[in-house]
């Protein structure tokens, strides 16, 4: 995330004759890493292989706003500001037992359940395939790999149909463009929320490697 918040802080774009730094943009973050773009799994090519099927961003936003309005930390986002999120989001219903995020691959988006359960597992270097949580309405994940463009944590399959609302790299580009402030916001709270999370499976996978 180096540069992100100055990049925020900007209004517009460069000029044409304005010199320009090295690209901060989420689409391109990938590709700052060495990741070869055949390697890259984007929200698209996912939904086509789980054969989601498109929701009415409507119905999606209403979701979403209900249920962030309860959430601890995404509840900062106010109403209006969560409204001008549609703009930048997919929504979607998956079937179950569809692999939504897969554990070591490269993938440039970010989901946050809207209805039903997801389960969270990880293949531990062992073997061992540890079930780290269910994901319940509210819930984000990936939200990891759209910010440092690095693999995969874990693995996410839908436990039962799911409605999903998605952010890729090429909407967190265009907020950044179009709501900088917006854009600010949400990264700075999905950053706290991913800290948190991670504190808990890290005293989780402690707990089990210590019996």
């Amino acid at each position: 995330m180096k540069g992100v918040l100055g990049l925020l802080r900007r209004s517009a774009p460069h000029g044409e004759g304005e010199e320009k730094s090295d690209s901060l943009f989420f689409t391109t973050a990938f590709a700052d890493q060495g990741v070869d773009p055949s390697m890259l799994i984007p929200w698209e090519a996912r939904a086509n292989e789980v054969a989601a099927k498109r929701m009415s961003k409507s119905r999606g936003i209403g979701l979403l706003q209900a249920l962030w309005a309860k959430d601890k930390y995404m509840s900062r986002l106010d109403a209006p500001s969560t409204q001008r999120l549609e703009k930048f989001f997919d929504f979607a219903t998956v079937s179950a037992d569809r692999d939504i995020i897969r554990q070591d691959e490269y993938g440039n988006f970010m989901i946050v359940l809207l209805t039903g359960t997801i389960a969270v597992d990880r293949v531990q270097p062992w073997g061992e395939q540890m079930r780290l949580t269910e994901a319940r309405p509210g819930d984000i994940l990936g939200e990891m790999s759209l910010l440092d463009s690095g693999m995969r944590f874990s693995m996410c399959t839908s436990l039962a149909e799911c409605e999903i609302a998605v952010l890729g790299a090429e909407g967190m580009d265009q907020m950044m463009n179009e709501a900088p402030q917006l854009a600010a916001s949400l990264i700075a709270l999905l950053a706290r929320k991913l800290s948190l999370r991670l504190r808990v499976v890290g005293a989780r996978l402690s707990d089990r490697q210590n019996p």
